[in-house]
């Protein structure tokens, strides 16, 4: 038990020196239409970066689904333990993909995610659901979308830092089929392999005008994902997209 500990410790000090490294969440807040963000940039990461296969662009912090030749872009922005982000994917996460697996939309899917609710509620949650995200990445996009909405159909509340617990996210992966018993995305998981990389993902996100999550913007334009009573229909969400669309 003591040596349990000490790993969770351990892995709890990489956490923090990541977010140092990637940028340091000064101030998040609770506004109208998802959970809003200030942050402060501070310093550089000098740990050695693992890139999950499937990743693109600058030190893999791209996450595309779909054709990444399409002309039209949807840019996801979200931490892994935001509440409203939760609300969001269980909404129409499944109609966005089915939209960019349209080919005469010409569509793709970018996803950004953040960590700033580790730095304002405490614990790691928000980063070790990213690294284990990065594991699945490593395994297939296909296989990183499958978890994604997983870890949001089980989306524990905000303040509950369940996602800090690898043994968690393990028992979650068995949900998809490419993760179940696959003892490298666990191994990768248990090991924090993708923690740096992590790092460079939620600096990436820290870098974008974003106030709040989630963002959904397409071709750069910011559409509106969450009402007063919660989130859109995946009507209203399929129009706000297909009205933005590059002919």
């Amino acid at each position: 038990r003591m040596r349990i500990e000490r790993e969770r410790q351990a892995k709890r000090d990489r956490t923090r020196r990541q977010l140092l490294a990637g940028g340091a969440v000064v101030a998040v807040l609770a506004v109208a239409g998802g959970v809003g963000v200030a942050v402060a940039s501070m310093g550089e990461d000098d740990r050695p970066l693992v890139v999950p296969a499937n990743a693109t662009g600058e030190n893999g912090t791209t996450v595309v689904y779909g054709d990444k030749k399409a002309k039209n872009t949807v840019d996801v922005y979200e931490d892994m333990r935001c509440p409203f982000c939760a609300q969001f994917e269980q909404a129409n996460g499944e109609t966005l993909t089915k939209l960019a697996d349209d080919k005469s939309l010409s569509l793709k899917v970018e996803y950004n995610f953040g960590t700033f609710i580790d730095s304002n509620a405490g614990g790691e949650g928000s980063t070790n659901a990213l690294t284990a995200l990065g594991a699945a990445l490593n395994e297939s996009t296909d296989a990183f979308v499958a978890y994604h909405q997983v870890l949001f159909e089980n989306h524990p509340e905000e303040t509950d830092d369940k996602y800090g617990d690898d043994a968690y996210l393990v028992e979650l992966a068995q949900k998809v089929p490419a993760l179940k018993g696959n003892k490298d995305f666990e191994k990768a998981v248990k090991d924090g392999t993708y923690e740096a990389w992590a790092a460079k993902v939620s600096e990436k996100f820290n870098e974008n005008d974003i106030s709040g999550t989630p963002t959904v913007e397409v071709n750069g334009e910011k559409i509106e994902v969450l009402g007063s009573t919660g989130p859109v229909g995946p009507e209203e969400f399929t129009k706000q997209v297909k009205d933005r669309l590059k002919g």
